[in-house]
């Protein structure tokens, strides 16, 4: 999370005016910018694993749309995520059994759409101010000359595995194949390293594993072809959007890890 960079949100919501009142606050503010906007929320829940938001917006009802904010709140609560995003749901349901129930649901703020000072920039700037809080919330009170760190070394690393290990799922990586375990640990060394070297990065592993360099590739590489030949093409090409050589049909080892690690550098 940097408070430098625009607050990435993603919306969910099926009134139309809504969304252009939302877009047209989002352009005006300066510092918030929408990554997706859905009308569904199960390609809510697709939108979050594929662009990683600090945010949503939920409407909760989506009668124009499909499923509701409490089937979106449900599968999030089930999805891995390295971050999970800040839900704020907005809803035209004044009831307070409507808002225990969202909340109960993992919601963090819930607006009534018919409070009269209800408007798209009260919920931006709650979303900010949740934003700054949650920082403030991982970086702990700060004394006199005490700086410590947002995470430590082991919840950074547990963070960074989860994210690879998800990126890996998404593209139908078998974790029953060894390759999947090796490249993993080579995406996690390249950007672990201060220089990107992934031929080392694997002798590495190499040497951990006291198999042969050959070995390791091979392995690698048979599971990459077992992803790009069972998984749907139009789930490789949402989430491995670099160039492919045209001759193999599928990224080796070394441009599969180099690919992720840096993907993965870009959102840390």
């Amino acid at each position: 999370m940097n408070l430098s960079k625009p607050l990435s949100l993603v919306l969910i919501e099926d009134d139309v005016s809504e969304c252009v009142k939302f877009k047209d606050c989002v352009n005006r503010r300066g510092d918030t910018v929408f990554v997706g906007m859905t009308s569904s929320s199960f390609e809510g829940i697709n939108l979050v694993k594929n662009h990683l938001p600090e945010g949503v917006v939920l409407d909760l009802e989506l009668h124009k749309g499909s499923g509701s904010g409490l089937q979106f709140l449900e599968s999030l609560s089930e999805t891995r995520l390295g971050l999970r995003p800040i839900v704020v749901v907005t809803t035209n349901a004044a009831s307070n059994v409507v808002y225990n129930a969202v909340h109960a649901s993992g919601a963090d703020m819930v607006f009534y759409k018919g409070q009269p000072d209800y408007s798209p920039d009260m919920v931006i700037n709650t979303l900010q101010v949740l934003r700054k809080s949650l920082l403030s919330a991982q970086m702990g009170q700060r004394l006199p000359g005490d700086m410590r760190s947002i995470e430590s070394p082991a919840e950074l690393e547990a963070r960074i595995q989860d994210r690879i290990d998800t990126e890996l799922d998404l593209i139908g990586l078998s974790p029953r194949l060894r390759g999947r375990q090796y490249l993993q640990e080579a995406i996690f060394l390249l950007l672990s390293v201060e220089k990107d070297y992934s031929e080392s990065v694997i002798k590495q592993i190499s040497a951990t594993h006291k198999h042969t360099y050959t070995t390791i590739t091979r392995a690698m590489q048979t599971a990459i072809d077992a992803a790009w030949q069972n998984s749907p093409i139009e789930d490789l090409q949402l989430h491995y959007s670099a160039k492919i050589n045209y001759r193999t049909g599928v990224p080796s080892p070394t441009e599969f890890i180099y690919y992720y690690a840096n993907k993965i550098r870009k959102t840390m």
